[in-house]
């Protein structure tokens, strides 16, 4: 090992010098010449990817003749990549080889980002300095080797063993509607759910209630710009079927019963594994970090639901030149955080105002603003359409239809619920009517 253990020379050479010994094995490949530390193998590296990208054999000769005299001795000359070639006898041991080249590759990275996060700490704002530093360790996470060689042995013992296991009708998180439940199954972990609607329709009392029937049994967290004060006036309404309008004065509304029920109310939410976070200018980091903890205080055994209010309020990588982009990596990090810490993500959307100038107001997948890259990394994209939204002598008042516009594993259509606004709360409708 060489460089202070930032590097080892023997590896980044082993690994240049296999792709020598058999033709195609550079195709097996996943480093680029920036996962290198020596200057004449980076090189080298560009010359065979260069080779390989014109469908020509990697050897010593076309090396040599890619390289050009003019090169030639800045990636030690002839002499070296022969001795490259015939340093490793096996191809055998290429994995091992390449990912210690990328587990050095990633040091070097840790160490550059920390000594940027020690400058800035003691020169700059310690917020955006944290925010850039945990983003740009992801981003070095991200490149972590992959020993997956695609075997489904695993799998389809696993998959067996489910089958063997009456899972009922409720295989994810209950949202506590029985005709939705029967649609989707629940919500289920891995999933990213998005629930669309035009301002004030009524989906952040949605996914209050959603997460309140998750918390009960299971475990929730919820992510808002809204203070953790005023949610929680809204759940305790909810919960309790009390006004919001007494709510909003209870010294001057509320009698001696009502404080009596709202301290049971208040106390019953000691029992609840409920989160709420309310930071402004939150980003996905921040959401990530969270979310990691929770799973690790609550382990495999319990079921965790994400609430995002909503997808359009999470600050984005500033780097980025378009607000469509920043929203595409976003919807792409919230798929890869709810695989990746087996939770199930539902994040509200905002939707554009074309939905405004139909004569049929409910919502479309178009209507998704920014829809391209939500529209495909989303597991389940539901609407809420209401009615008497738009026309106030409607004869469906105090109902709401949830639009499943899309599910990946699972059927699409339409449910009714009952929609109290008074304590914004959701439910059934009673048997027989339109479900």
């Amino acid at each position: 090992m060489q460089g202070y253990g930032l590097y080892s020379q023997e590896a980044e050479e082993a690994t240049v010098g296999a792709l020598f010994l058999e033709d195609g094995l550079i195709k097996d490949c996943t480093l680029r010449p920036e996962h290198f530390y020596l200057a004449r193998l980076k090189r080298l590296m560009s010359l065979i990817l260069q080779l390989d990208a014109k469908g020509k054999p990697v050897d010593v000769i076309s090396v040599v003749e890619e390289a050009g005299q003019h090169n030639l001795e800045s990636i030690g000359g002839s002499s070296y990549i022969t001795q490259l070639a015939g340093s490793v006898p096996t191809v055998a041991n290429f994995t091992f080889y390449q990912d210690t080249v990328l587990e050095y590759y990633q040091k070097r990275k840790a160490v550059e980002i920390a000594g940027r996060i020690q400058e800035h700490a003691q020169n700059g704002d310690i917020a955006s300095t944290l925010r850039d530093g945990i983003h740009d360790l992801m981003q070095v996470e991200d490149h972590l080797g992959d020993d997956d060689l695609g075997e489904i042995m695993p799998a389809l013992v696993e998959l067996y063993g489910e089958a063997e296991m009456d899972l009922g009708e409720m295989t994810g998180i209950p949202s506590g509607f029985r005709n939705l439940d029967r649609l989707t199954g629940g919500f289920q972990e891995s999933d990213l759910v998005i629930v669309g609607a035009r301002p004030s329709v009524g989906k952040t009392a949605f996914a209050l209630n959603m997460a309140l029937n998750a918390a009960d049994q299971e475990a929730a967290l919820i992510f808002s710009l809204m203070s953790k004060k005023q949610l929680l006036k809204r759940m305790i309404s909810c919960k309790g079927e009390i006004s919001s309008i007494k709510m909003r004065n209870p010294k001057r509304y509320f009698n001696d019963g009502d404080w009596a029920h709202l301290s049971g109310v208040m106390g019953a939410f000691g029992e609840v594994n409920l989160h709420i976070f309310d930071q402004a200018g939150m980003d996905i980091q921040y959401i990530w970090s969270k979310v990691r903890k929770a799973r690790r205080k609550y382990g495999e055994g319990k079921r965790i639901l994400v609430v995002i209010d909503y997808l359009q309020l999470i600050a984005g990588d500033p780097r980025h030149q378009n607000r469509q982009a920043e929203i595409s990596e976003i919807s792409r990090k919230l798929k890869t955080m709810a695989r990746d810490l087996n939770v199930a993500v539902i994040a509200l959307s905002q939707l554009s105002r074309g939905v405004e100038s139909r004569q049929d107001k409910r919502p479309m997948l178009s209507d998704l603003r920014e829809s391209g890259q939500i529209e495909q990394d989303a597991d389940v994209i539901a609407f809420l359409y209401r009615d008497d939204y738009y026309h106030k002598e409607s004869d469906r008042k105090d109902t709401i239809e949830i639009i499943l516009a899309k599910q990946r594993n699972g059927p699409i259509g339409t449910v009714r619920l009952a929609f109290m606004k008074e304590i914004g709360k959701f439910g059934d409708l009673p048997p027989g009517e339109f479900g």
